[in-house]
């Protein structure tokens, strides 16, 4: 599992204290459901001073006009992620948040777990096109969570997509109902390290096993996404169509075999391939079948074949 790089943090924490960065200042929230936080002591401190150094290092870097970009991606204390909308979302519903079951604040879920409708107000950094930290989103609900055949979860937001558009001009991705093929181009945004990836989809893992869980029909990326920890929660957005079309969420770090950070294929034939420094991916065209009116879940819908409790 992708979660983030603790030392990493604290170095660019510390470079970035001595640089003292220019900080992106943020607009104060115009809706009812959003707020903004303040922190206090030495972890205030750290990442109010990280998210100053990935702002400035975010606007040199910034994406092409017309290419993916940072737009809609959120960060997390611990991972990255998005805020999202089905295909039968509505305007005034509330917003959604995609991104790992393993970046929980709660801890990872057990193998056969499954979260549903658990209280929340998890806090959410939305960031710009430029990836620069624009309001904090809070959110009421877990709505769904697993680390079971997938590696998801989804926060329900206090805010709806209409006030996040018209506060912050910030339109939600577009979840894919429709499965991916191997070959895709894609791009892994990250909105922890404020950092994209881009390359495609290898192919696909008929069984994947890490640890304890083990994860169906696995995106498998060309090496060119060699993503780290932080990355976890990431959207996988199709180039082409700008959907997303899975959730960022391992890799296969020293080689090992079927362990934790070092996950391991296993084919229909039970046959066991481990593939060092290859990253991977949970498909999530899954969920548009499982969400109705309102954008609430239903298990019981036709369609909807994710896991259930």
């Amino acid at each position: 599992m992708r979660k983030p790089l603790v030392v990493a943090l604290c170095a660019l924490a510390m470079a970035g204290a001595g640089a003292t960065p220019a900080v992106a200042a943020e607009p104060s929230p115009t809706g009812p459901d959003t707020s903004t936080t303040t922190t206090t002591g030495t972890t205030g401190t750290v990442m109010d001073t990280v998210d100053g150094v990935l702002d400035t290092l975010s606007g040199l870097t910034a994406p092409k006009a017309g290419a993916v970009n940072f737009a809609g991606t959120v960060a997390l204390s611990n991972c990255s992620g998005s805020v999202v909308r089905m295909p039968g979302s509505a305007d005034d519903d509330p917003a959604l948040v995609l991104t790992n079951g393993h970046c929980l604040e709660s801890g990872f879920p057990a193998p056969g777990q499954v979260l549903v409708d658990r209280a929340s107000s998890r806090t959410f950094s939305l960031l710009s096109a430029s990836g620069s930290r624009v309001a904090t989103l809070r959110a009421d609900r877990l709505v769904y969570a697993t680390m079971t055949d997938t590696d998801a979860a989804i926060y329900r937001l206090r805010t709806t997509y209409a006030q996040i558009k018209s506060a912050y001009g910030i339109d939600a991705l577009a979840l894919d109902a429709n499965r991916p093929a191997a070959g895709t181009s894609i791009s892994v945004v990250s909105g922890y390290w404020r950092r994209i990836y881009n390359c495609s989809i290898d192919g696909f893992a008929y069984r994947m096993k890490e640890g304890d869980w083990t994860w169906k029909d696995s995106v498998r990326y060309t090496p060119e996404c060699n993503t780290i920890g932080g990355t976890s929660g990431s959207p996988v957005v199709d180039t082409a169509t700008g959907k997303v079309v899975a959730v960022n969420n391992t890799g296969n770090e020293d080689g090992e075999r079927c362990t934790v950070n070092n996950p391991c294929e296993i084919d229909e034939n039970g046959t066991v391939t481990v593939r060092q420094g290859i990253n991977y991916a949970q498909q999530t065209y899954q969920f548009p079948a499982c969400f109705g009116v309102d954008n609430k879940l239903d298990l019981s819908a036709s369609g909807c074949l994710i896991p259930k409790p």
